[in-house]
């Protein structure tokens, strides 16, 4: 990042000449706050999720006369964190969200720690106390550095504003480069309060920071050769293609190999849905034919991908027969988890790109991989074992149809996000994501409210898409207060509460591994004599009365006969936020399952059905 030197505050100097004779901007006479904002022009930034308190004060009053960024007023500074996480997921530019210090900070925390989770950029800013008060436990005082320093790339306390532009630009260097993730940059209230100058750009000073993003060509070649002399090959995708942008990339070398694709939740849409090349999701709640692809193949090429163990289950089980080629830009990732054969360190879009070219030369050099009877397993598989669910025998709405259906009726382009439990997983399987960016949700940390905040966020920053939240009950009672926020900020996203009444997927593991001892995971406000959910005028809460009163408009479903008409209503509707509580029924479960801990050759197609893959494929 080339960057020029920056004035101090303690000199002034006159403006440099910058390349080819022209010279730089005139320094300016400013405070520690109006630079923050300044900075935050110059670096992008169009979109800020904050809340003002005490120590960030200063910072909010020259944002006021910013004609750049538009500063989105939220309910909770959680919000403000899975908004910003949504914006950056949605638009691919760094997010950024503003609180005061103390519980202003340490709200924070969560969606800090899920963005460092999920390699998302982002930029937190925090106000601190006065740097002469900084360690006197003074009021509204927290260490957030100390606190947020496991859980973030980096991060900066300033106090001293002369430091404030190579900070912000520092951080959203940072942020965006190498393996994305969450920077914070705490600010003393005296730094923001000082007489300082602003000149742009700032010159960077980050000596040890230097992302390998181009790959060794050695390695490329090895992992090629690999390929096409496999004969039970499988891509498996992980985020790290989206954030590199290398879906393009990704499709190109899929079809020149010829090699099944299996993408992670963080990386749907990543590879088409519907490409025949692709063979689903894998992982604990996977399809049938994508864990077993991974159990049974020669060799996996994981790119952008990290073995995490909700997808590879009991990790000394996971894919006994195969050769690892792992790609990834962060090399502290390789071989973590599962140790690597032909280990890749760059950035996924050039890895991918090289990747082609060589597998290409091999081709060339009449070195290809036949996979013919590979295909012929696992198209038996996908055929045997498809995704599926069977319909409510009391006439109520199946969750799943609930989703599959906003998925089918959704204008082209519908951005989704979803909480997480039950209904993240049917969101995953039951919608078909065909493009990037189109799939939100916590896949690392995951974290129970972020749906609603996070749609806010992806709809701020792509206003002109249609923006989904799949949410559960559970999920939508710790954040919907953002709701306000969007109806008071013209950012009309959809929501669909999932409601079973219950934490369902807790509820389901209370079903399969606590003989049904239901402990602490109702929701409603119990069943009636019949045994069925509270009728509408003992809901508590009323999804629909809440939703109203928070500027929305409200719908209730609980038939498959109303389903089209009110999702069509729901997408008819762009001047405010629309919220459908769907009455689901409670005793629907996610298969396939693979039990936490287990080997993934014990995977469930459903209760009760262990797949019968026969003998022969375990040579």
């Amino acid at each position: 990042m080339p960057m020029t030197e920056q004035a101090s505050g303690a000199h002034h100097p006159q403006p440099r000449a910058r390349s080819g004779g022209q010279p730089a901007a005139a320094v300016e006479h400013v405070t520690g706050a109006q630079s923050l904002i300044r900075s935050l022009e110059e670096v992008g930034a169009e979109t800020v999720f904050g809340i003002p308190g005490g120590a960030i004060l200063p910072a909010y009053d020259p944002m006021m006369d910013s004609a750049k960024v538009r500063h989105v007023l939220v309910r909770h500074e959680q919000g403000a964190g899975h908004a910003a996480t949504g914006y950056a997921q949605a638009t691919g530019n760094v997010g950024v969200c503003m609180a005061t210090s103390g519980p202003g900070a340490t709200n924070l925390v969560t969606p800090i720690a899920d963005a460092h989770m999920d390699s998302v950029p982002l930029v937190a800013i925090t106000g601190q106390v006065a740097s002469k008060a900084i360690g006197t436990d003074a009021f509204q005082e927290a260490d957030i550095c100390g606190i947020t320093m496991p859980i973030t790339k980096h991060n900066f306390l300033v106090t001293k504003a002369e430091d404030i532009p190579r900070t912000i630009a520092e951080a959203f260097h940072i942020a965006s480069t190498g393996r994305p993730g969450p920077v914070l940059v705490d600010i003393a209230k005296d730094a923001l309060q000082a007489k300082t100058t602003f000149s742009w750009p700032p010159q960077a000073d980050l000596p040890g920071y230097r992302p390998v993003t181009k790959p060794h060509a050695k390695q490329i070649r090895e992992a090629a050769k690999l390929i096409t002399a496999a004969r039970r090959p499988v891509l498996y995708v992980g985020g790290g293609v989206l954030k590199a942008g290398a879906t393009a990339e990704l499709k190109v070398l899929a079809e020149l190999t010829g090699a099944p694709v299996t993408t992670t939740l963080m990386a749907l849409g990543a590879f088409p849905d519907s490409h025949p090349l692709h063979v689903g999701m894998p992982g604990m709640h996977g399809a049938v034919t994508a864990v077993t692809a991974l159990q049974k193949a020669d060799l996996i090429v994981a790119l952008g991908a990290r073995f995490d163990d909700r997808v590879t289950g009991k990790l000394d089980s996971f894919a006994p027969y195969a050769k690892i080629v792992h790609a990834d830009i962060d090399p502290a990732e390789i071989g973590k988890n599962r140790t690597a054969d032909v280990p890749i360190v760059g950035d996924a879009r050039e890895v991918i790109a090289d990747l082609v070219q060589a597998v290409q030369a091999e081709h060339n050099d009449g070195h290809t991989g036949d996979y013919t009877a590979w295909w012929k397993d696992l198209n038996r598989w996908r055929e045997t074992y498809p995704l599926g669910f069977e319909q409510p025998g009391d006439g109520s709405l199946a969750p799943q149809q609930v989703i599959k259906r906003i998925g089918e009726l959704a204008p082209e382009g519908t951005i989704f996000a979803a909480g997480v439990g039950q209904h993240q997983m049917w969101a995953a399987h039951f919608i078909d994501y065909e493009k990037p960016a189109t799939w939100l949700n916590s896949g690392g940390a995951g974290t129970m409210g972020y749906a609603v905040p996070a749609a806010m966020g992806a709809k701020a920053g792509q206003p002109d898409r249609t923006v989904w939240a799949i949410d559960g009950d559970g999920c939508f009672q710790m954040t919907n207060q953002e709701l306000v926020t969007c109806a008071l900020n013209n950012i009309p996203i959809k929501v669909a509460i999932i409601n079973n009444g219950a934490l369902g997927m807790v509820r389901q593991w209370q079903t399969l591994f606590y003989n049904q001892r239901y402990s602490n995971t109702v929701l409603h406000s119990g069943p009636g004599a019949d045994g069925k959910q509270p009728s509408q005028g003992t809901r508590v809460p009323d999804f629909v009365m809440l939703s109203e009163a928070m500027g929305c408009h409200a719908i209730r479903c609980e038939s498959p006969d109303d389903l089209d008409k009110v999702i069509a209503e729901a997408n008819a509707i762009n001047d405010r936020p629309v919220v459908i509580d769907f009455i689901v029924h409670e005793d629907a479960m996610v298969w396939p399952m693979v039990a936490a801990g287990t080997s993934n050759d014990e995977v469930m197609a459903a209760r009760g059905v262990r797949p019968d893959f026969g003998d022969n494929e375990d040579d």
